[in-house]
């Protein structure tokens, strides 16, 4: 987490994306790790990478929506209790000014 920008890696935002919600696309992975608009590129190209290196896994026609690779599952995280985890990501911070 940068906590001058408020915002975290791509690759955290992923993972956490791959774990808590099953599925991982550009626009997911902007709104989770705080990205602004601009971003887009970059995230591709990380989640490119990612599917590279077998942590995720393309899907779809369109190859715009990844699901956890054999890296990740085979990593033994899924059997983890997420019943408190974030549903909104635990990055986020809420400013009241």
């Amino acid at each position: 987490m940068c906590r001058e920008t408020k915002r975290e890696p791509a690759w955290v935002s992923a993972i956490r994306l791959a774990f808590l919600r099953g599925q991982v696309t550009v626009d997911g992975v902007m709104d989770e790790a705080n990205l602004p608009t601009g971003y887009e590129r970059t995230v591709q190209d990380v989640l490119s990478t990612m599917a590279d290196r077998r942590l995720l896994e393309s899907v779809g026609e369109t190859g715009d929506r990844y699901v956890p690779g054999p890296v990740l599952i085979e990593s033994g995280r899924f059997d983890l209790d997420y019943t408190k985890a974030s549903d909104g990501g635990a990055h986020r911070w809420h400013s009241s000014g």
